[in-house]
This record gives C-alpha cells, sequence and structure tokens, in this order.
C-alpha cells in the first residue's frame, strides 16, 4: 500500500512538472555573427552579463550552423529545425527562373512574397495558430505572413538596430511576460555581425558591440529578478555563423577572368557562396572553365556534397560555386560589396566574412541557456543549429513538427529530461503513467 502512495506522489509530482513548463515563458534572442569563441573562458573574464548566464545556466561548446553559413538560411534552420533543402530559404540571395523574382537579403519587396517562405512553418507561426502570443523585436521575416499567419507583435526590422533599440526591446519583453501578454518573445541584434563585416573578427569595433551586448544582458537579468520573473522565463541566445578574415588584396576571384558573363543569364551574390545560371547551351563549357579556378570548387546540382543538406532545394542554380576560407568570388573587383564608412561613398573595404563551409571552425557559433528549466553551470558538449528548433518547442509546450535536429544532442541540457521530453516522444510515456495511475487505484480499491 505504501508503495502505491508514492507512485501515486511521482505522478501528481511529474504532472505539476509538465504544467509549470507549459505555463513559463520563453525569450530567445538571435546574435547575428557572433561566432563561439568570442565567449571563450578568457573573453569571459571582461563580460560579467555573459558570465552570470554561464554560471546560471548552459553552454555549448560550439553551435555548427546549416550550409550555407549565412544569415537567412539559418535564420529559417534555427525556427524550423530543418536543413536548407527542406526549408527552402538556401540564401540571401535567390532567384526564382520561373517568375523572375529574386530574393535581394530581405530588403526588395519581393523578399516578402511568400514564395520564399512557406516551405517551412517556423515556430511563431505554429505558436501563434495555436493562440500563443509572440512578440517578435526586428526579428527578419517577422512581418511577413507566412502560410497565412502573422506573429501577435512584430517590430519590423531596419539597418541596423542600435544598442538602444536591443534594449528597449528587451525591457518590453519582458514587460509583456510580466503582464501576461505574450507567451514567447525573440529578439534580433545585428551590430556583433556589422562591426565583424567592416573591420574583422577580432577588431576593438566588434569587441565593443560585444560590450554593449554584454551591458544590456546584465540589465536584463536584473529586470527578470525585479519583475519576479526567475522561475518563470527561459533564457536562450544564440548565434546563425561565425565570421572569418578576409583579405581583398590578395583573396579576390574575378569570374570576369574566367568565362564571360554575357554567358550567363543570372548570377547571385558574391563571397564565399554564388549561384550561376550559365545560358544553357554555355553550361559545360563555363563548368569547365570553373573546374580549373583555383581557391574555389564548382559543383553541378547532382555533385553538390550531401552533407551540405543544399542540392535538394528549389531555388539551388545550375552551378554553385563555393570559395576556400578567406577567398571571395566576384564577377569583379569594382562589384565587391564596398561599405560607407562616413566618407559618403561606398568605398571601404569589409575585412570579415561568412558563407564558407560550414564545417570551418570559425563558421561556428553560440548556444547559452537558463531558466528554470535548464541545468546550472553546465558546459554541454557541441550541437548544431537545427537542434535547437526541438528545444524551443518543448520549452513552448507545442508539438515539434517533422524536422532534421536532434533530441538526443540537447535534452543533457535540461533539469527534467522526462517532464520536459518532446510532445511527440512525451505522448507514449504520459500513456504509460496513465495506466500506472489506473493500476494504482485498482490496487487500492482492493
Amino acid at each position: 500500500m505504501g508503495s502505491c502512495r508514492v507512485l501515486a506522489v511521482v505522478l501528481a509530482f511529474l504532472a505539476l512538472l509538465s504544467i509549470a513548463a507549459a505555463r513559463r515563458k520563453l525569450l530567445v534572442f538571435l546574435l547575428d555573427g557572433f561566432r563561439f569563441d568570442y565567449i571563450d573562458d578568457k573573453e569571459l573574464e571582461a563580460l560579467p552579463g555573459f558570465r552570470n548566464i554561464v554560471s546560471m545556466g548552459v553552454k555549448v561548446d560550439y553551435m555548427t550552423p546549416d550550409f550555407p553559413s549565412l544569415s537567412y538560411p539559418n535564420y529559417y534552420t534555427l525556427m524550423t529545425g530543418r536543413h536548407c533543402e527542406v526549408h527552402q530559404m538556401i540564401g540571401n540571395y535567390m532567384w526564382d527562373p520561373k517568375t523572375n523574382v529574386s530574393f535581394d537579403i530581405g530588403v526588395n519587396k519581393e523578399s516578402l512574397l511568400p514564395l520564399w517562405w512557406n516551405g517551412s512553418e517556423p515556430l511563431w507561426v505554429t505558436m501563434t495558430k495555436e493562440k500563443k502570443n509572440v512578440f517578435m523585436y526586428y526579428w527578419p521575416g517577422c512581418e511577413v505572413e507566412i502560410l497565412g499567419v502573422r506573429p501577435s507583435y512584430c517590430r519590423e526590422y531596419f539597418s541596423v538596430p542600435t544598442d538602444k533599440n536591443f534594449a528597449d526591446a528587451i525591457s518590453d519583453a519582458l514587460e509583456s511576460f510580466r503582464n501576461g501578454s505574450a507567451e514567447m518573445a525573440a529578439v534580433y541584434y545585428e551590430r556583433i555581425d556589422v562591426e565583424g563585416h567592416h573591420y574583422g573578427p577580432s577588431s576593438e569595433q566588434r569587441k565593443s558591440a560585444l560590450k554593449e551586448v554584454d551591458k544590456a544582458l546584465s540589465n536584463m537579468i536584473t529586470q527578470i529578478k525585479s519583475k519576479g520573473l526567475q522561475n518563470d522565463v527561459n533564457v536562450l541566445l544564440f548565434s546563425d555563423h561565425g565570421m572569418t578574415d578576409i583579405s581583398w588584396t590578395d583573396k579576390v576571384i574575378e569570374l570576369k577572368n574566367y568565362i564571360n558573363m554575357s554567358d550567363t543569364i543570372q548570377m547571385k551574390d558574391r563571397g564565399p557562396v554564388v549561384s550561376l545560371w550559365p545560358v544553357p547551351e554555355k553550361h559545360t563549357e563555363i563548368y569547365q572553365k570553373l573546374k580549373v579556378v583555383e581557391h574555389m570548387d564548382v559543383y553541378n546540382i547532382q555533385d553538390i556534397p550531401e552533407r551540405f543538406f543544399y542540392k535538394k532545394g528549389k531555388f539551388v542554380s545550375p552551378l554553385t560555386l563555393v570559395a576556400e576560407k578567406g577567398w571571395f568570388i566576384a564577377e569583379s573587383r569594382d562589384k565587391l560589396p564596398f561599405w560607407e564608412n562616413g566618407t559618403g561613398k561606398r568605398e571601404a573595404w569589409q575585412n570579415g566574412w561568412h558563407g564558407y563551409d560550414n564545417e570551418l571552425m570559425e563558421m561556428r557559433g553560440i548556444f547559452l541557456a537558463y531558466g528554470p528549466d535548464f541545468r546550472s553551470n553546465y558546459r554541454a558538449p557541441p550541437i548544431r543549429s537545427v537542434d535547437v528548433y526541438n528545444i524551443m518547442c518543448t520549452l513552448a509546450g507545442v508539438q515539434p513538427l517533422p524536422n532534421n535536429g536532434s533530441w538526443d544532442r540537447v535534452e543533457c541540457m535540461l533539469r527534467n529530461t522526462a517532464a520536459l521530453a518532446p510532445l511527440h516522444q512525451r505522448s507514449s510515456c504520459a500513456l504509460a503513467l496513465a495506466l500506472l495511475s489506473l493500476l494504482a487505484q485498482q490496487i487500492w480499491s482492493l
């Protein structure tokens, strides 16, 4: 009889844990271009905000992005748990030959078309469909109607949100939790990526941007406590990719030196990954000419490495060019993406870039988390960007859609993996617990 009562207590306790977890709020940060070693142990000494989060929660060794290690593909991978060839957001720049419509890093009006976004359902759409309010701040794509749905609130992205914008967004998100108006909030920060591009990943400018984020996070920790939310909010911080040094002095591949550009119909992007649509009758000739170019690989669709999980994307071009680390592909030097650095002219060089082979160390990003459902002061082994979705779904209390992520790689981070297992895994467990409960009742009635 005593064992039956113990069983009942355990069952009730697990049920309460599940209910409590479902009621907790989820605050996520996408910190663009944040390389994993920006917060190694030595760097953490000067970053009290990040240091506190690491001591209170979980830090993975690194997170491997999806290929290509660019922003938009990984924005969607993180929010869908799917590889690029599945969710179809395969680049920052895309072209659809059927409609002659382009996606140009989200800035042209055609980038808002469902054509690019309806390939998969991101978490905020799933939550909104389930009547859970999601507030999004500067998150690229939150202004788009995806599968007929928009988030509850979207503070639209502009170039480039300031540190004050970031701090204000955090305060607004926490207030939305306190007053019960949102179940999830998502905040995007871009300056680490911008400064890494302009001045390089080791530059003082990039380090200064990181310190501003650190200040905002220290303030966030204080606000969470002052609002009494420390037992009600799980916080996740992750990046889309890392960053590496580039040199336009000697590491530029000018395509015009190897092929006649008039033999191409379309070229999208420049840098580590370039999409090329040759005139059909010139395809073989262009391929053969580019195949001998040093410091880059050229792939026909069928030859793209399987490990990229890229070749099946419907917007993938007939030829894909992939540069070696540090090399930059462009039509010509005069078409490099110069930037305006206060001179009034777009003539400044870039010193950092990303988009290279996603397995390269410099492309690795971060993942940190803390809150009532996470272990404290825990260093976790590496994960991949496809894995983050399952964690967010679990904490948000929604059924994950089919995805490419691994629960096995992330469950070690959580305090109570039985109560917090993804709903599709939890259903069989719940059935077993229900049967045990019925059995206990039958024993008591004897």
